[in-house]
């Protein structure tokens, strides 16, 4: 196989003139990236708090609010076609609703795993 041929020519003038990527601007990075490193240092600074029954909620806000930057600029959805936001939109709704049903069905069972810690002490 030869591994010297270069690729071949668009087959058209309109795919000549799209563009491979979309260039990120290092400025806009650096902030992503440092607003980050800032969303990190409330997480672990927010662990020494507690915060009651919102402990989990404060850790997933956050969490979210980093992964939503992950998505935005470092995946290039902010620049991309509206379809896929509402794509990304959607599936963090859909997995916030498990996440939900999820904790209800935690908060139900609570007092039935604290009584049988209790009594294997």
């Amino acid at each position: 196989m030869d591994h010297t041929k270069t690729p071949s020519a668009p087959n058209s003038a309109s795919q000549a003139d799209v563009p491979l990527a979309h260039v990120v601007e290092l400025r806009i990075l650096l902030t992503v990236f440092a607003a980050l490193i800032m969303l990190t240092a409330i997480t672990v600074a927010v662990s020494y708090f507690d915060f009651g029954a919102f402990n989990l909620s404060v850790a997933l806000g956050v969490a979210t609010i980093k992964a939503t930057l992950v998505a935005l600029y470092f995946m290039h959805l902010r620049y991309d076609n509206a379809f896929y936001a509402t794509i990304f939109v959607i599936a963090v709704g859909f997995l916030g609703l498990f996440l939900g049903i999820t904790m209800l069905d935690a908060v139900e069972y609570y007092p039935d795993v604290q009584t049988w810690q209790q009594s294997t002490r």
